[in-house]
């Protein structure tokens, strides 16, 4: 259990490595259109930016002073797993929603709490997470089971 303990921590302190020479937000990245539907069949749109690698996993939307009302960043992990978070580095608070493979939206944790080590797991596989300003879920009275359309689910509809 020990040994298992200590290579998960050398391997988090390896993946955060290139977060510690990080100075500054990374450029922002290449965008989506993405769509959250809810169960009453409202839709919010959102330009989303698109965190596809580990480097730009890693470094998300650290730094970033704050997060537009309409925009966010989709972390898509390219399968659905486990997905734990944090707010190292993170001066603006979040939403974060953990979205199944299906486009479901599977947990959200809210209000994230800036600088934070603490970890926010999707308690359950995910495919992808979306980070949004911190409130937006209660705003929009977004819910665990509502749709998230995006192209990384094949179910984006025309705006």
């Amino acid at each position: 259990m020990h040994r298992r303990l200590l290579f998960a921590l050398l391997g988090l302190a390896a993946s955060a490595a290139p977060v510690l020479a990080q100075e500054g937000p990374q450029p922002r990245l290449p965008t989506e259109p993405l769509a959250i539907v809810t169960r009453e069949g409202t839709r919010h749109d959102f330009t989303v930016e698109m965190a596809l690698t580990p480097d730009q996993q890693t470094v998300g939307l650290m730094f970033r002073p704050e997060v537009k009302p309409d925009e966010g960043m989709l972390f898509d992990w390219g399968r659905a797993r486990e997905s734990t978070m944090w707010m190292r580095n993170t001066i603006a608070s979040l939403d974060m929603l953990f979205i199944a493979e299906g486009g479901r939206i599977h947990r959200i944790a809210e209000r994230t709490v800036p600088q934070s080590l603490a970890t926010v797991e999707s308690r359950g596989p995910v495919r992808a997470t979306l980070e949004l300003a911190a409130g937006t879920a209660e705003r929009l009275g977004l819910r665990v089971g509502d749709r998230v359309e995006s192209s990384i689910f094949g179910n984006l509809t025309a705006r």
